[in-house]
């Protein structure tokens, strides 16, 4: 009885403050650079990374159980392909309002906690995802150095266990973008939790 309770409590989380978001980006679209404030308190924009080859722009929080399998996976990438000049910028959509483990302050301590080899940036006024069409965290967004997406959706096939993957989704995206070509697929089905947004009065 206690598990069906746990359960329920869970997938009631999911959709809490859903919001569907209709528009957004498509593969081939140009995306708009942002200026968010990261947990080490400075400012970050795509533009600050003049030599970058390419942006990989991932929606997560600290509290979504999809987004927590995929802490240490997202820092792999972007230590992996750092090197490579691509930039990851992970952006925390979730009001703190509706989410109260989404604040600022314990944006900070995951980040601390997790050694986050990225910017762990927070849309304040969640002004920023409903351009890009994110819906679910996590969710991903890979931009060449123009700014134009070339692939969007989910970072692999299988969020349960990183052993158990078969399709890299997002590292063969960025696999085809070195090689100046399209990726194949462009768009996968972003598998997470619903963005979290202030209720209306």
């Amino acid at each position: 009885m206690k598990f069906l309770s746990l359960l329920i409590l869970f997938f009631s989380s999911l959709f809490v403050g859903e919001t569907t978001v209709s528009n957004g980006y498509q593969p081939g679209d140009k995306a708009t650079d942002f200026k968010l404030k990261s947990v080490d308190g400075k400012m970050y924009s795509m533009a600050d990374y003049k030599d970058a080859k390419g942006f990989i722009v991932v929606f997560t929080c600290n509290t979504c159980p999809f987004a927590i399998k995929y802490e240490d996976r997202i820092n792999a990438i972007a230590k992996k392909y750092k090197s490579k000049g691509y930039v990851l910028l992970a952006i925390n959509p979730n009001d703190p309002e509706a989410q109260p483990a989404d604040t600022y302050e314990l944006m900070q301590e995951k980040a601390q906690q997790k050694g986050f080899a990225f910017p762990y940036l927070v849309d304040e006024g969640q002004k920023i995802y409903p351009q890009y069409g994110a819906t679910k965290t996590p969710h991903v967004f890979l931009l060449d150095k123009n700014l134009i997406v070339k692939y969007i959706g989910a970072i692999d096939d299988n969020t349960d266990d990183a052993s158990a993957v078969k399709e890299k989704y997002l590292e063969n995206a960025i696999r085809a973008l070195d090689n100046g070509t399209d990726p194949s697929p462009a768009l996968t089905k972003a598998i997470g939790c619903s963005i979290k947004t202030k209720k209306k009065a």
